[in-house]
């Protein structure tokens, strides 16, 4: 009899081993009368015919092992403390703007270095956090917009860290998987799953090469709440005591704004901090190097959290970004439809597609000045609170004795908009906003203390970092640099351009972006229109140049080293280990 927690287990990775239990296109085991996955794979091998060929191969090829891309013999084997926020303008950090209060990141900037001149990959969720766990770009790894999943074939760094001996665990948001699944493409992270709390109560992984997970889905309020934190919650407060506190029909809540009724050590970032903490102690205890990501979901709006957090800044000392007022008369329609009332209608007429699903920020930007300043006074607040349980986290790697052998890496997915050209949320927008991120990283001893740099970094550089840190050879399916001697100051840059891909609809929206030390230019498919900027001259990126004959040799010159770069990225899932 095939067990409920079985099936879940598989359908939630979407393993091929699902082909075991059915044959041909069925849900329903015909001996065991047990619903099952599809089939997809109808002509692959059996895990018993699997086990058979892996065994003539492991006879045939003992002993020989294929050259890594990069061998790291000799480095030391740090522990790596990953933190990151969600959604987090690279402005909304202390040490860029005295006005929002982070203590706690800022002590860790200063014993490290601040990169400001990082970028994500795509300035979404689920296609970022993909390429932070296999070291791809998403039109590599296959989870190209929200709403997709990363494929369970997909190799992950906590696989590889778990063979290195590593300890791996990831507590948070994870963003690998939809809210919604199918048979053809199920989720761990969709309805009703994430709401089955018998099944969460005894499972923590293996999930995407992370041996040990401690998972959420929800942002604040929001009615996706379950899994690992409702059990905690409840650990606390007994069955149900959080209900209060959430959306309908979850919760019992409507929708709140600005004072979140949840008291603050029920809030996810008090459950985060916490059990990071828990499984730091217990590694350490051990003596077992770990790689553990610590994954909150703030600052992403909506814009709520607790007392005294929420009245920590007044609306009124907030200033708005300013912006000229004809800011998009030379960018794309999609842009110049954010300024129109009622664009929602537009945007799904002329961009939505089959197997598109939507698309974020297709609709109009236009805020009040009163709602823009509380919006930001409630964002800067999900900072500081967000950076009050980081720094309990910052404390405990100092009260375990690791400060000196443990690399801690903060950055977030993707930027943010709250007011800054008039936008003020995230979608298919290609401004720096969106997609420059804040990046900080310290290791005592090795990492140069108090150290900032312009020095051009990508999020798919991080697990090639990360690897050298860890003293483990690269794969050859990483498409990042290695970043180790600029980390380390001994080199003053490891690339000379980053490329950012948004693909939101399969052809209407996708578009990829290209910059170097003072350019910036996107394309889109099939387009003839596209975005063209010199971040030397116009910081705030308020002109377009695409348009403008002058420039037509600059452009063209961008579009070459844009195709050489689109090339030098490709992804080598394997060298070449014989002629032929």
């Amino acid at each position: 009899m095939v067990s409920r927690r079985k099936f879940i287990k598989t359908a939630g990775l979407g393993m091929a081993a699902a082909s075991s239990l059915t044959h041909g296109d069925t849900t329903t085991n015909p001996i065991t009368n047990a619903s099952v996955l599809p089939n997809l794979r109808p002509n692959t091998p059996s895990p018993k015919q699997q086990a058979f060929i892996d065994r003539v191969c492991a006879e045939a090829f003992a002993g020989k092992h294929t050259t890594p891309r990069a061998s790291r013999e000799g480095h030391a084997r740090n522990n790596i403390l990953f933190i990151t926020s969600d959604q987090h303008h690279f402005m909304a950090m202390g040490y860029n703007n005295p006005a929002v209060k982070t203590p706690n990141l800022d002590r860790l900037a200063a014993r490290g270095v601040i990169f400001d001149r990082a970028y994500t990959v795509n300035p979404t969720c689920t296609p970022t956090r993909a390429s932070l766990i296999t070291g791809k770009y998403p039109s590599q790894h296959g989870a190209w917009s929200l709403g997709t999943s990363l494929a369970a074939s997909e190799p992950c760094i906590g696989d590889d860290f778990a063979r290195a001996g590593y300890r791996t665990a990831l507590v948070g948001k994870a963003h690998f998987q939809p809210l919604q699944g199918t048979l053809e493409h199920p989720s761990l992270e969709a309805y009703p799953v994430l709401q089955d709390l018998e099944f969460w109560r005894e499972y923590n992984g293996p999930f995407y090469g992370f041996e040990h997970v401690e998972l959420a889905r929800n942002h604040v309020d929001e009615a996706h709440v379950g899994q690992h934190y409702a059990l905690w919650m409840e650990e606390r407060g007994g069955k149900d005591c959080w209900r209060d506190w959430f959306t309908k029909p979850t919760g019992t809540q409507s929708r709140q704004y600005g004072a979140w009724n949840i008291p603050e050590e029920y809030h996810y970032n008090a459950w985060i901090s916490e059990r990071t903490n828990a499984l730091m102690s217990q590694y350490v205890a051990a003596n077992e190097p770990f790689f553990l990501w610590a994954s909150y979901f703030d600052p992403h709006p909506p814009y709520l959290l607790p007392e005294p957090w929420a009245s920590m800044y007044n609306p009124d000392d907030i200033e708005i970004p300013a912006f000229p007022p004809d800011k998009m008369d030379d960018m794309p329609l999609h842009y110049q439809l954010t300024r129109k009332e009622g664009a929602r209608g537009d945007y799904l007429e002329l961009y939505q597609e089959h197997g598109g699903s939507g698309a974020h920020g297709f609709h109009t930007h236009k805020r009040s000045n009163d709602d823009l300043k509380r919006d930001i006074a409630y964002y800067y607040g999900m900072v500081s609170m967000m950076d009050h349980y980081i720094g309990k986290t910052l404390d405990k790697v100092e009260e375990l004795g690791i400060a000196d052998k443990t690399l801690i890496v903060f950055t977030t997915d993707h930027g943010h908009y709250h007011g800054q050209h008039g936008l003020y949320a995230k979608g298919a927008f290609a401004f720096e906003d969106g997609m420059r991120v804040p990046l900080v990283a310290s290791l005592p001893g090795v990492i140069p203390e108090g150290r900032r740099t312009d020095a051009l970094q990508s999020l798919v550089d991080l697990p090639p970092t990360f690897f050298t840190f860890a003293g483990m050879d690269h794969p050859w399916h990483f498409a990042g640099v290695d970043q180790y001697p600029v980390w380390r100051d001994e080199t003053e840059a490891a690339r000379d351009h980053v490329i950012v891909e948004n693909r939101h609809q399969p052809t209407t929206i996708h578009q990829k972006t290209y910059i170097n030390d003072r350019y910036k230019i996107t394309i889109y498919c099939n387009q003839q229109y596209g975005e063209l900027f010199d971040l030397q001259d116009d910081p705030n990126e308020d002109r377009n140049l695409w348009d403008i004959p002058e420039y037509t040799g600059l452009k063209n010159e961008l579009l070459v080293k844009f195709l050489h770069a689109e090339l030098a990225k490709e992804s080598i899932p394997m060298p070449r280990i014989a002629g032929a």
